[in-house]
């Protein structure tokens, strides 16, 4: 139909019904939002690295838990007339100085390097992500109290620190070795946490809580931690390797595990005194140990980049 006219130009306006109005990108309320965890797994079950690190870590877990299903051979059965000798029948990586069977030892000793690296993991996450957590989202003296002993525990390294106490603790379990590792590693995992708190607290739902009278307890416990603990996950598997290396390592020094406890790192040190005639001894746990700890580098790594918005989006 004509408009009115504006000068000697007519114009021309279509009637409505004409015209319908169509949602061209209109959102679909009936899907659910993905989570970041969704997209985190969606970018490590296409990495081969996720699987390959995966399938070690089950390999390993059920050895440290079922050590009988793999060896038939007990690790404690040793005739010094086998003392270095090489594979036989039975015997695949041959004997130690002391006759013992190389692979059993390897076998039964997985239980006590990987509990306590899992033992010490635990812990140090769980009271790093707590002080973390508190200081960063109460701050004020809270924060400069945990800031202030983190950094005395995190000027002394974890195992010069292990060794010094370690010296006078007579009982040396698999327990107390890891308390003793986690007493000197968790500030690292409490600045993480920290950070991640600090950077949480000030997004627009923890905003939209405070103005909606919710209390600051329930929005850190309900809001900010959950959004704030992927990086914590991710330190915490790289650094269950480095614990069962602090492990080897105190154990190899001689102030570990106690005598009657088998471990990678207790007999790495044992073969010392024959590297030289049998180098073997000394290589199998060691490539046992390193293949534990590249495991779960390569896991960290890949929950690093899966739970990076823009790690994800550079691939």
């Amino acid at each position: 139909m004509p408009s009115k006219n504006h000068g000697a130009q007519p114009h021309f306006v279509a009637a409505f019904e004409d015209t319908p109005l169509v949602a061209i990108d209109r959102l679909d309320e009936t899907e659910k939002a993905r989570s970041t965890w969704a997209d985190a797994w969606d970018a490590m079950r296409r990495r081969p690295t996720f699987w390959i690190s995966s399938g070690l870590i089950v390999l390993i877990l059920a050895v440290a838990l079922f050590p009988a299903l793999f060896s038939s051979v007990s690790p404690t059965q040793c005739q010094l007339s086998n003392s270095n000798g090489l594979p036989q029948s039975g015997h695949p990586l041959g004997f130690t100085f002391q006759g013992c069977d190389v692979y059993s030892r390897i076998i039964f000793g997985t239980g006590a390097s990987v509990t306590v690296g899992l033992l010490a993991a635990v812990i140090v996450t769980l009271f790093g992500l707590i002080v973390g957590a508190l200081a960063g989202y109460y701050g004020k003296w809270l924060d400069a109290v945990v800031s202030r002993v983190g950094d005395i525990f995190f000027a002394v390294p974890t195992v010069l620190g292990a060794i010094v106490l370690l010296s006078v603790l007579p009982d040396r379990t698999p327990v107390v070795i890891a308390l003793v590792i986690s007493m000197f590693a968790w500030p690292q995992v409490a600045r993480i946490m920290r950070g991640a708190v600090l950077t949480a607290r000030n997004s627009d739902y923890v905003v939209a809580s405070v103005a909606l009278g919710v209390s600051k307890f329930k929005i850190l416990l309900r809001h900010v931690v959950p959004n704030a603990i992927a990086p914590v996950i991710v330190i915490a598997t790289v650094s269950l390797g480095t614990f069962i290396v602090a492990e080897a390592t105190l154990s190899f020094l001689g102030i570990g595990l106690g005598p009657g406890t088998m471990s990678w790192g207790r007999d790495i040190g044992e073969a010392q005194t024959s590297i030289r005639t049998s180098p073997q001894v000394l290589l199998y746990p060691s490539i046992a140990l390193s293949l534990t700890v590249l495991a779960f580098l390569m896991l960290g790594d890949v929950l690093r980049d899966a739970l990076d918005p823009q790690a994800r989006a550079r691939r």
